[in-house]
């Protein structure tokens, strides 16, 4: 059975809402199911937990598992008595604290907590002194770690939502502790997913960096609960759990940095990267001035799941196509019932015998909701073409494109598109793949690069950082040869801290090849399992085995694979990983997930932030879409 992650959360939320209780039967009315007070409840969300629940379940749905009112925990709240109330929520100290107060207060007539990850001894032991000391331990019903720390806005696609891991794993000012904290975040993220999918995998990752410091933690994390006794495993700790595990690979955003630059041409990553797609939703202006529409961009959407990766001309193309079909059909729904051609259905003209009554009526709610879903559609693709035109981000696509796919560059072409249109940060964007996409860069070239951007006013800071990481991999590339794996690393870690990452990952990794992503041809060699010199190296773990892995043996082929990016991803990323899936014969299972979902423009801004801690650049203006 395929891993579905988002199908799996929803699950949990659903027992979660219903008290921990398998929801009744969808044909048993929520009346019957018990009395009032097991069933209507109130539920308390902190703003995490609140995006953990926005792409699974709408709010309209919330009412079909019995919750008729949801508030924020940090908020003003009014007692509702003889209503029990369902909190999820992090484990932090102050959500525990403001916890323990509603219930001292006895807003609510009893308390069922749900953490979105395990409840640390520490802060178990103040909240049981709290609710103890204000004698309201008796309407706390139970506690529940739900191991739900993490975003699933696709089957296949997951967040963790940790902002600026990048900057924090990069950051040349960066203590051990903070790298420990950051790293064992993510390892307790990437824990609750695989808590959710009831599944232990083998670990595959690069040697040194964020990536095997996560791949150890999370090792380590998964060894210390499999001998627990019932643990979280237990189900598929069996023969079941013993075939067909998953392989799970983790790479660091340094492994591949193009890809998080680069722009893109397809429906996707063009909303992600124009209009700021968060959490399946995008604000659009409306055809009004000064009114906005905001659009939810998910399965439930037929034209959204059948365009989301087709090139933006194509998506225009069908956005016609279908508004064509759309006219033929309301046409034919009032000819057949006597209505007036090219005037739009609205059921006032419905004549003729019962039988084409009865049809038209029965598809008026079908071709309302498909003009509703082609309105929508035409209204994104409008304001994405204005944008287009007026940034000529075509021409961005097609160069920066066939640079990394050629490995060479049309000079006219760049310094016409650096002193033309586009923003600011496009500019600086199409500069550092230029520098991450040519083998060697002429120092004239890079003069005269740096002089457009300061012509145009653009913070350098983004591009001198690229420039010295590059710089720094080709020097290490040439005393390889000369000098131990550790001593390489001791010498970076000299001069640039934590940022060990970013000289171990080899120019090589940095460009496509061919328009196959470096990451999705890494995953390809890892899912097959066998004797590969591009993954040879890569490290292994597997929870399951005893310490000393020494001789370990891989079972290949995996058919099932999560794939995790420390450092922010993104929707090209995701979409090379489904093709890659869906070409595989017999078609294979990807999950990818990554600390946060970045655009070019959120990551450059981390490329800025760290070229500043550096020293590096001008800061003449912020990486501002100006």
């Amino acid at each position: 059975m395929a891993l579905n992650l988002r199908q799996k959360q929803t699950s949990c939320v659903i027992r979660m809402l219903n008290l921990n209780q398998s929801p009744a039967p969808a044909s048993i009315p929520i009346a019957a199911s018990g009395s009032a007070d097991e069933v209507y409840k109130i539920l308390i969300l902190d703003p995490f937990c609140r995006d953990v629940l926005s792409p699974l379940i709408h709010v309209k749905d919330l009412r079909k598992h019995g919750v008729t009112l949801y508030f924020l925990i940090d908020k003003d709240r009014q007692p509702v008595p003889d209503v029990p109330a369902v909190y999820f929520i992090r484990p932090t100290p102050s959500n525990l604290q403001r916890f323990a107060a509603d219930a001292s207060r006895h807003l609510y007539d009893s308390f069922h907590l749900n953490l979105s990850s395990s409840l640390p001894r520490p802060l178990l032991e103040e909240l049981a002194a709290s609710l103890l000391r204000s004698d309201s331990v008796h309407r706390v019903s139970r506690i529940f770690d739900q191991y739900l720390d993490f975003i699933s806005l696709e089957d296949s696609l997951f967040s963790l939502a940790h902002r600026d891991a990048y900057v924090q794993l990069n950051d040349p000012s960066a203590g051990d502790r903070e790298i420990e904290e950051i790293v064992d975040r993510v390892a307790s993220g990437l824990f609750c997913v695989l808590v959710t999918l009831g599944v232990v995998p083998i670990i595959r990752c690069a040697r040194g960096g964020p990536a095997e410091m996560v791949a150890s933690a999370l090792d380590s994390r998964l060894r210390d609960h499999l001998v627990t006794k019932n643990n979280l495993f237990s189900e598929s700790g069996g023969l079941a759990g013993s075939f067909q595990r998953p392989v799970l690979c983790i790479f660091d955003r340094n492994f591949e940095l193009a890809v998080g630059i680069q722009h893109d041409w397809s429906y996707c990553p063009l909303v992600h990267d124009v209009l700021g797609l968060k959490l399946n939703r995008v604000n659009v202006q409306g055809e009004k001035p000064g009114g906005m529409k905001s659009y939810e961009l998910d399965g439930s959407d037929p034209f959204w799941s059948a365009n989301n990766w087709a090139p933006f001309p194509k998506v225009a193309e069908e956005i016609e196509t279908q508004l064509s079909k759309y006219k033929q059909d309301v046409d034919e729904v009032n000819h057949r019932t006597g209505g007036t051609d090219g005037v739009d259905f609205d059921g006032t003209d419905l004549i003729g015998n019962t039988k084409h009554l009865m049809n038209a009526v029965n598809s008026l709610p079908e071709l309302t909701e498909r003009k509703k879903v082609i309105d929508k559609h035409t209204n994104i693709a409008t304001v994405l073409l204005g944008e287009i035109k007026e940034r000529s981000l075509d021409s961005y696509c097609n160069l920066e494109d066939d640079m990394l796919t050629k490995g060479s560059v049309d000079r006219s072409a760049l310094f016409s598109l650096l002193t033309g249109k586009g923003t600011k940060v496009d500019k600086l964007r199409l500069a550092i793949t230029y520098l991450l996409s040519m083998e060697a860069t002429p120092q004239s070239d890079l003069e005269a690069i740096e002089s457009a951007l300061r012509e145009s006013e653009v913070d350098t800071c983004a591009f001198q950082y690229v420039k010295k990481i590059k710089s720094l991999n080709a020097s290490l590339a040439s005393s390889a040869s000369s000098a131990s794996k550790s001593n390489i690393v001791d010498w970076a870690e000299k001069l640039y801290g934590q940022s060990i990452s970013a000289v171990t990952a080899g120019m090589k990794n940095l460009l496509s090849g061919g328009r196959q992503l470096a990451l999705t041809r890494t995953v390809e060699a890892l899912m097959e399992g066998k004797p590969n010199p591009e993954v040879d190296s890569y490290l292994v773990f597997d929870p399951r085995s005893p310490r000393s892995g020494a001789g370990m043996q891989l079972k290949g082929p995996f058919k099932e694979a999560i794939v995790f990016m420390i450092g922010g991803g993104n929707y090209v990323e995701y979409r090379s990983l489904m093709e890659l899936a869906h070409r595989s014969q017999p078609v294979k299972h990807v999950i990818y997930g990554t600390t946060e979902i970045l655009n070019g423009v959120e990551f450059v801004e981390q490329l800025s932030v760290l070229g500043q801690k550096m020293g590096l650049g001008n800061t003449v203006a912020g990486p501002s879409q100006s």
